[in-house]
Parts: C-alpha cells; structure tokens; sequence
C-alpha cells in the first residue's frame, strides 16, 4: 500500500475517534441535563400542588362568615 494510502487511514481515525469522543461527551451532558430537569418537574410538581386552588368548601366558609363581616363594617 502507498504511504499515501496509510496517512489518509491514519487521519480517517484521528477525525473518527475526535467525533467519537465528542458525541460521547454530548451524550453525557444530556444524561446530566435530563436528571437535573427531572430534579426541577419534581419540585415544580410539590409547588404546585402546595399552590393549588381552594376548594370548593370557601363558598360555605364565606357564608358562614357573613354575620362577622356584617358586624366588622357596623363598628
């Protein structure tokens, strides 16, 4: 075989092996990425559920307190 031959094998497997090596390290930051977004849904998931809305019951915890308002805006 040329020595022509061998330089452009040589090379084909230096560029290879760089690409090789770079998507190695791409697919490590993304298994990174993807446990720390997990991190983040969990905590958004407890906020929102600590934040959710006020049942149903305020209706009839208003009414209830109608005669204290009433009073309040007497005095």
């Amino acid at each position: 075989m040329p020595a022509a031959a061998w330089a452009t094998l040589a090379v084909s497997a230096v560029i290879i092996l760089f690409v090789a090596v770079g998507l190695l390290r791409v697919i490590l930051h993304l298994r990174h990425v993807r446990r720390t977004l997990g991190g983040v849904l969990g905590g958004v998931r407890v906020i929102a559920e600590r934040t959710a809305p006020v049942p149903v019951a305020l209706g009839s915890v208003n009414a209830n307190l109608k005669p204290v308002r009433d009073f309040c805006e007497s005095v």
